[in-house]
């Protein structure tokens, strides 16, 4: 199966062949974590600069433009072609403030995330410092980046932090944009139907996109899920959980086994269902008979499954941070769209509300508005304003 293909099935998009080539790269692992079981964030940083060494001798571009997170390959081809102009699509940031911030227990993210509340003792101050000088590289290679776009407010914020007073220095003036990730709304619209009529046909069915990686925390959606169907409130009766994501690997695997132990710890195998590396058309499927979408991850950078979820009409209940909660469920003419939750206990009351709602389809209708900023059309718009700058600062330097 060619990459295109993939492209087309797992994410219906659509490339035109000819004016795409692929170049094998051969250092991949020197990005790959488990390359890097100590000092990660420095290692995949290193690992970067090996891999884009690797590409720039296979061609030296007249743009170079970074999706992956690649700081240190964007500051290495400045550093040898100083006039190639360089562009970044920011998804998240290596390092955040809100990442610092974890370590300290006492602090209000210091509860969230991998390394939570790790910050104690001898350890978690060399930690502590490690990141932050970790940072300030960061910050310097940033500061090197002549177009720079991120896919959400919260992730622009953190790079206006840490990269915004280097660049100022270096006398980068262009605005650090918000482009966000192009979704498939329109096929969604023409897809899942949102009336009275489909109002009929949805289920008790709470729907959870996303790859089965530890930072997803489906343990805290199945668990908060066990504590709804506890309540044997009128909403809770015959509710499902469904489980849809990509299997990349054979550490994939051994945590979605962990996942179904799990469930059946907590009595509730009979009510949750996994679909792995299931294909678009069953995800589509699942979005028409379901109710409900969940999102249980820390600072979701952006979270394009919740925007798959409003345009196909869910109500839904997502982690109260990051994109989730500043971008995507938010508020339209003053009424909600969705619910935020953090807790356990504050995701299974979110599951009670949007399931006994009085009016779900004014929510649903509601959301598939709201989601409508998201469109193909929308990212395809600011990302040709974007790439115009850059192919113009080529000219310039040409």
């Amino acid at each position: 199966m060619t990459c295109l293909h993939c492209v087309k099935t797992r994410f219906n998009i659509e490339l035109h062949a000819p004016t795409i080539t692929f170049l094998y790269l051969s250092k991949r692992d020197w990005v790959l974590p488990s390359t890097w079981p100590h000092f990660t964030l420095l290692g995949q940083s290193i690992g970067s600069v090996v891999l884009a060494w690797d590409a720039f001798s296979l061609l030296v571009p007249d743009v170079f433009v970074d999706t992956m997170g690649y700081a240190f390959a964007l500051g290495l081809c400045k550093f040898l072609f100083p006039k190639v102009p360089t562009g970044a699509y920011v998804h998240y940031p290596t390092i955040s403030t809100d990442m610092l911030d974890s370590l300290d227990s006492t602090a209000a993210s210091g509860t969230q995330g991998a390394h939570a509340g790790k910050g104690a003792g001898a350890q978690g101050f060399a930690k502590k410092n490690y990141w932050k000088l970790f940072a300030l590289l960061y910050s310097w290679v940033g500061s090197t980046v002549d177009i720079v776009m991120t896919n959400s407010t919260w992730t622009q914020g953190h790079i206006k932090s840490l990269w915004g007073p280097y660049r100022k220095q270096k006398s980068k003036t262009d605005p650090i944009a918000v482009v966000y990730p192009p979704t498939a709304v329109r096929e969604m619209e023409r897809e899942v139907e949102v009336s009275e009529e489909s109002e009929k046909r949805r289920e008790k069915a709470i729907v959870y996109l996303a790859q089965f990686r530890p930072e997803k925390n489906h343990q805290l959606i199945m668990r908060s899920f066990a504590t709804f169907l506890k309540t044997k409130s009128e909403a809770s009766k015959g509710a499902q959980l469904i489980l849809i994501g990509s299997v990349r690997d054979d550490s994939d695997s051994k945590r979605v086994y962990e996942l179904r132990l799990l469930a059946n710890e907590l009595g509730i195998k009979d009510s949750v269902k996994f679909h792995l590396d299931a294909p678009w058309s069953d995800v589509l499927d699942w979005l028409r008979r379901a109710s409900v979408g969940v999102n249980g991850m820390w600072n979701e950078h952006f979270g394009i499954g919740v925007v798959e979820y409003q345009a196909a009409g869910l109500i839904s209940v997502v982690h109260d941070s990051a994109g989730p909660k500043f971008d995507i469920v938010v508020p339209i003419d003053g009424q909600p769209t969705g619910f935020h939750a953090t807790t356990e206990e504050e995701f299974a009351e979110g599951y009670e509300k949007a399931l006994s709602l009085p009016d779900p389809l004014a929510v649903r209708l509601r959301a598939r508005e709201s989601a409508k900023r998201f469109t193909e059309e929308e990212f395809a718009r600011k990302w040709t304003v974007q790439m115009a700058r850059l192919v113009s600062l080529a000219k310039q330097k040409a």
